[in-house]
């Protein structure tokens, strides 16, 4: 099993170069996301991509994912203990939908794929697994 954050779907909806690592994790049928990615996926799609909101959730809905890893209270705790532990406007900006993502890839104990530096940094100081993707400028995070 393998959690994807938002950055890993949507370079998987765009074609950008992390589909290719992307595409047969999905294709496995061995991959989730969380709740909050969905959030993050639909709102990127929308605000930043220009793809009205029926066709967002239409291009989610055909992706082979299991069902969103809700956010409960107790994942909502991990993620903002992450984030409390680890945010720094410059230095490492991770989001909270990144936070409860890792939190859950944590909780499942199963890796989190992602590109994000500041995400894989932190994942890398927490101990939670992941798998590295290329960021769309091709560049590849390695550990400190």
């Amino acid at each position: 099993m393998t959690v994807l954050d938002a950055y890993a779907v949507l370079a998987y909806l765009r074609n950008e170069l992390a589909a290719r690592d992307v595409g047969p994790v999905l294709v496995s049928g061995d991959c989730l996301v969380t709740a909050t990615c969905v959030a993050e996926v639909t709102d990127q799609m929308v605000r930043l991509h220009n793809v009205d909101a029926r066709t967002a959730a239409s291009y989610l809905a055909q992706l082979p994912l299991r069902d969103a890893v809700p956010l409960d209270a107790a994942l909502g705790a991990s993620a903002g203990q992450l984030r409390a532990r680890h945010y720094h406007r410059t230095r490492r900006s991770v989001s909270m939908a990144d936070c409860v993502s890792a939190a859950a890839a944590h909780q499942l104990d199963e890796p989190l794929a992602t590109s994000d530096p500041a995400l894989l940094d932190m994942c890398h100081d927490e101990g939670i697994s992941t798998i590295v993707l290329p960021g769309s400028d091709g560049s590849v995070w390695t550990a400190p």
